[in-house]
This record gives C-alpha cells, sequence and structure tokens, in this order.
C-alpha cells in the first residue's frame, strides 16, 4: 500500500501510481501539441486537436487505433513523434528518465525506485535498476534486429531509404504491440501487414516480436539467465505456459471459424491459412497488427478475439488486458474449486489469497468498465454491439485491432475511446489508488456470516 509523502511541494506528495498516471497524461498533452503543429500534417494546416490528442494518447498507451492514417495524413516528422510515443510509453517514461538519469551519472533516488517498481510491475525495488539496464538493452537489440531484417525484406519492393524508415518505423511498433503502419503511403496497399498474410519472411519475423514484447522484460531477463540459473521463475513459468496455450487455442479456433470464409483464409494454401490463424491468434491480444481484414471475419471469430483482447499479455509488457497471469489466477480458483481443494497450486507453489482477490477484482472491474463503456456508445454511435464492444475491448485492453468503427467516432465516442486507452494502460486498480490514495486498516474484524452461493 502507498502511504501519501508528506512535503511542502506538492509534486513530491505524490505516490507512485499518481506519478505514473500524471507523467502518462504530460506525455499525452506533449505529443498532442507536437502533433497539432502543422509540420505533423500533410495538409500543411494543423489536424484537428481532438485528432491530434486521440493519436498521441493511442501511441502513448501504445494501442494503435487511429482516427487518422499515419503514412497518408502525417509527415516524417507526424510519423517520427507518434514512433517516439510509442517507444517512450511501450518501456515507460520512468524508463526513459532513468536512463537519462544514468547517463548524466545522477543517483536514482528510493521514490525514483518505487515509482520504477510500479512502473514495470514489480514485487520489490531490489536489484531494479539492473533489470532497467536489462529492459534498456533488450529493446534495443531486439528492435535493432527487427528494423534490419525488415529492411532487408522492404528492400526488394521500395527505395533503400524508404526500406530503412520504413523497417525503424514498423520494427518499434511491432515490439511495443502498438500496430501503427505506414503501408497507406503506398499506393493500393491494403493497411496493417494484410499484404503480407502469407509471406512466411515477415510472419516469421513478426510473430516472435509481437510474442517478445508480449511476454515482458521480466520474463526475457529470465529465459536469457536460464542457461546459468537452470530454472525459471513461478511467473515467467505462468507467463510462458499460459502464453504458449493461448496462441495454440487461439489459432485452431481462428482456423477452424474461418477455413471456408472466402474473405479471409478460404483463398489460402494450407501453409498461408497457418500463418494468417497463428498470426491473428498472436496479435489478438495485444499487438494490434493483422494480416486479415478483421471486419470481414465471421461474427464468431471476431466475438472470440473480444475475449482473446481481454485476457491480454503479460505484466510488465507493452501489452494491456487483464493478463495471463490474471487469467491463470481465475482459471486456477475454478479448477479448485470444482476439485474441493483449499489453495490454487501452481508448478507445485500455492498462489497467495491476496493475490486471488486482486485478480478476481481487476478482471471484474476491467468487465464493467468495457460493457458500460459500450453500453454508453452504443448509444452515441451508429454502428453494430458487436463492433462497439469489439472497439471498446481492443482500447481498455490497448490491443488496437479495429473493425472499422475508430475512423468514424463522434467527438464524444473518441473522448470515451481516449479514457478507455488511458485506464487501460495504467490498469483499473492502479487508477483506483491514484484516486483514492489513502486507505486506513480496519482494527477489528466482523463477525464471519454466509451467503448462499449458486
Amino acid at each position: 500500500m502507498f502511504k501519501p509523502i508528506r512535503s511542502r511541494n506538492p509534486l513530491l506528495r505524490l505516490n507512485p501510481p499518481q506519478v505514473l498516471a500524471l507523467g502518462f497524461i504530460v506525455m499525452i498533452l506533449a505529443g498532442s501539441g507536437l502533433l497539432y503543429l502543422p509540420a505533423a500534417s500533410t495538409s500543411g494546416h494543423s489536424m484537428d486537436y481532438l485528432d491530434a490528442v486521440f493519436m498521441a494518447a493511442s501511441a502513448t498507451c501504445v494501442t494503435g487505433l487511429s482516427v487518422l492514417n499515419p503514412g497518408v495524413d502525417m509527415t516524417p516528422f507526424g510519423q517520427i513523434v507518434l514512433v517516439g510515443l510509442v517507444q517512450i510509453g511501450g518501456l515507460g517514461f520512468m524508463t526513459v528518465a532513468t536512463l537519462i538519469a544514468l547517463v548524466f551519472r545522477r543517483r536514482i533516488t528510493f521514490r525514483e525506485r518505487l515509482i520504477l517498481q510500479e512502473t514495470l510491475s514489480q514485487n520489490s525495488t531490489e536489484g531494479i535498476i539492473r533489470l532497467i539496464r536489462k529492459v534498456l538493452l533488450y529493446a534495443l537489440v531486439i528492435e535493432s534486429i527487427g528494423a534490419l531484417l525488415l529492411f532487408v525484406r522492404f528492400s526488394f519492393e521500395m527505395p533503400l531509404g524508404q526500406a530503412a524508415y520504413f523497417g525503424a518505423f514498423h520494427s518499434i511498433s511491432i515490439f511495443n504491440n502498438a500496430g501503427f503502419d505506414l503501408f497507406g503511403a503506398i499506393e493500393g496497399r491494403a493497411g496493417s501487414l494484410i499484404h503480407y498474410v502469407d509471406d512466411p519472411f515477415i510472419n516469421l519475423i513478426a510473430m516472435p516480436m509481437i510474442l517478445l514484447g508480449g511476454i515482458g522484460f521480466i520474463v526475457i531477463a529470465d529465459l536469457l539467465a536460464f542457461p546459468q540459473k537452470r530454472r525459471l521463475s513461478l511467473h515467467s513459468k505462468v507467463v510462458l505456459s499460459m502464453t504458449a496455450i493461448l496462441v495454440v487455442v487461439g489459432a485452431l479456433v481462428i482456423f477452424v471459424f474461418e477455413f471456408t470464409n472466402p474473405a479471409t483464409l478460404a483463398p489460402l494454401d494450407l501453409s498461408g491459412k497457418t500463418f494468417a490463424s497463428l498470426f491473428q491468434s498472436i496479435t489478438s491480444r495485444s499487438a494490434g497488427m493483422s494480416t486479415l481484414d478483421v471486419g470481414e471475419l465471421r461474427q464468431a471469430t471476431q466475438f472470440f478475439m473480444v475475449i482473446m483482447m481481454f485476457i491480454g499479455a503479460a505484466p510488465g509488457s507493452a501489452g494491456g488486458g487483464i493478463k495471463v497471469t490474471t487469467f491463470a489466477v481465475l482459471i486456477g480458483a475454478v479448477l479448485s474449486m470444482i476439485q474441493g481443494k483449499p489453495d490454487i497450486v501452481f508448478f507445485r507453489y500455492r498462489i497467495a489469497q491476496d493475490r486471488v482477490y486482486k485478480a478476481i477484482t481487476f478482471s471484474l472491474l476491467s468487465f464493467l468498465l468495457i460493457v458500460v463503456a459500450a453500453m454508453i456508445l452504443s448509444a452515441t454511435e451508429n454502428y453494430s454491439f458487436l463492433g462497439i464492444l469489439f472497439e471498446t475491448t481492443s482500447a481498455y485492453a490497448t490491443a488496437g485491432i479495429s473493425m472499422g468503427l475508430t475512423a468514424h467516432l463522434t467527438p464524444f465516442g473518441q473522448f470515451m475511446i481516449i479514457m478507455l486507452m488511458f485506464v487501460g494502460r495504467l490498469g483499473p486498480i492502479t487508477l483506483a489508488f491514484t484516486l483514492t490514495p489513502k486507505m486506513n486498516k480496519e482494527p477489528f474484524r466482523y463477525p464471519e456470516g454466509k451467503v448462499t452461493i449458486g
């Protein structure tokens, strides 16, 4: 629990969740200010300010939903601002601030370590600076390799300078699970990665990058240390096992539902169908990129994707949703109740009860936020309810996949989606701590009562 800090400076009285919330707001406002400049728009005039705020919020929250086409409506300056916000938002602004502090050899205070702990979803501040160094190194290496490989592939279809630019932009966007693309700049080219639906090279670059960005830096560090330690933490085991299960199950469901759909998988050969199903399964939980036209998917597939987006990626990653660990705890609670066991056990470790309560609270709050937002938007937006539910879930889970509603939102709808992206990036529990920082523990317990369930 975060206690308020006594200080005459109001900024120093903020607890870590409040600092995170304020930091994201400042980044969004600064980014929107840059995008509002005429230099950011291909029209030569300032874009609508609400559009600038929306794009800045989507980039900072690494979502990828767009009311503008970055490849068409934005100049290189605007695109660089956009991908810069993606990079800072994906790593966390405190991570970037720490890098600057380390470069200038400034001491990292304990208060700053607490904020970093909150940013990276860590349980303690021990070793947090070492982890930050690893986070920055891993991100730089993975994005550089991705940019180089994409450059090689793009160089076969565009000038070398454009191929290098596209490679760097899309590498950052894919690894940070943002989903922005520039392919609208190529005449006759569909958005996202639809053009590369059966391209093995692009699929085998993008899918691992999405997975690495979605499992989180904690797990990446654990995997790299495995040859020396010969063991993985419980967190890494749960994340990796649940991610593998969700990818396989998701790919099978999409493969079956879309196998005969003439607008998606039907025209592809078996390898194309396999790549498309795997890619859509992986990207559904966080990435925003797509190799299939989401609007042409069958409703069963679209609803299944809503569930996948709601589950999301891993804690401490660039992805959103309730997180795979939360979903694992919920499934574990159901199985333990069915089997009559008092504890949830993963890999011979008992899960603490407060973690179970947190998982239930987080999931229920997330579900209620999405449902309420979908109900409100169904009254203000002229669109199907499934499309609205899809869009609200995508915004809250920072998944960035769209059925086409985003570009046609009313100003009120844009504001609602911005708020959902912001809350989804912070997490409802973090936001609750931000709004109600002081929580007093009761000095007594009430007598136990029984309520009939079921």
